[in-house]
């Protein structure tokens, strides 16, 4: 029945509901093999954790307090700050454009690439070696990927600064 209990409060925990179980005496045990388990039943090398404790568990910890600006931190003005938020949206619409461009230039080189056949992926017969030939073109397609990856983050910031 314990372990029911134990369990439950567990489960609780770990979906973080709140809930209270009653244990009349729980004990952390030290098992031949070294594994630790927790039962409500005194064994062998046991130590008991909790006794008639109700164990609770929460939805979140509780809050911090909110700490005070102190009084000497500079501050900006709306104006200053409309004015650095246009700067950040200007230099980010710039590395957006750069991007893209690397982004074609990328795509462009990895056609090219896919187009050529390398000495050592050909095979005797008029064959390709695809295998090889995946290897070489993973770079290129890699490439394409994080200038993929950096555009949809600088969308993402841009769509946060508005």
């Amino acid at each position: 029945m314990m372990k029911r209990y134990l369990s439950m409060a567990c489960l609780s925990l770990a979906l973080g509901t709140t809930s209270v179980a009653w244990a009349d005496t729980l004990y952390k045990c030290q098992g031949p093999d070294g594994r630790t388990t927790y039962t409500n039943q005194k064994g062998k090398s046991c130590e008991i954790i909790s006794q008639d404790k109700p164990i609770s568990t929460f939805n979140s910890p509780a809050p911090k307090p909110k700490q005070a600006t102190p009084a000497d931190f500079p501050r900006v003005n709306g104006d200053q700050q409309k004015a650095r938020d246009n700067d950040r949206r200007a230099i980010l619409e710039q590395e957006l454009a750069n991007e893209q461009r690397n982004l074609e230039a990328a795509k462009k080189t990895l056609t090219e690439q896919e187009g050529l056949v390398m000495p050592e992926e050909r095979i005797v017969g008029g064959g390709i070696q695809t295998v090889k030939r995946d290897e070489r073109l993973q770079s290129y397609r890699d490439k394409i990927k994080l200038h993929e990856r950096n555009i949809e983050s600088i969308r993402k910031e841009l769509t946060n600064l508005k």
